[in-house]
């Protein structure tokens, strides 16, 4: 029997990356890449690959799956050059989320790993799977957020 809490996880997850998909879906090349409120803000592009990035981490660290390489810094300057290549991108992210809480495995909410992504003395700081897990669900919610904001105003 699986899990409550990853069971839980597994639903708010792909509803959420169901609502994200579904901010960007249609959107030009134009739309993903504006950067809404100038400069400094990030357009779709940039909160979506963000956002995959940033949930496949956490959750596999929440379900001591192997970390994935991850380059932070290049996922705040991304542009999109074909919109259905980015959407092909964003389903196999997607997948690769939902496969990490399909495992029959145990949760282990215990279990405490690092994150190498986080800033100065956070990427030795040690979390538990636990608040792996939460931390994946409330960052993706946000950015889910921030997304529908965004595609109202490209």
């Amino acid at each position: 029997m699986p899990d409550a809490t990853i069971a839980a996880a597994r639903d708010i997850v792909g509803d959420s990356l169901a609502e994200l998909r579904t901010a960007v879906e249609g959107c030009t090349v134009e739309q993903l890449n504006r950067r809404p409120a100038g400069d400094d803000t990030n357009g779709l592009a940039v909160l979506v690959t963000h956002t995959l990035h940033s949930t496949r981490a956490w959750l596999s660290l929440a379900v001591g799956a192997p970390l994935p390489d991850r380059d932070r810094p290049a996922e705040f300057v991304v542009v999109v050059e074909d919109p259905a290549a980015f959407l092909a991108t964003f389903d196999e992210f997607a997948a690769d989320c939902r496969a990490l809480l399909d495992a029959d495995a145990p949760f282990e909410p215990a279990r405490s790993g690092t994150a190498p992504w986080r800033a100065g003395d956070q990427a030795r700081e040690p979390v538990t799977a636990a608040w792996a897990l939460l931390h994946a669900i409330a960052h993706l919610r946000e950015h889910v957020g921030h997304a529908q904001l965004t595609r109202q105003v490209v």
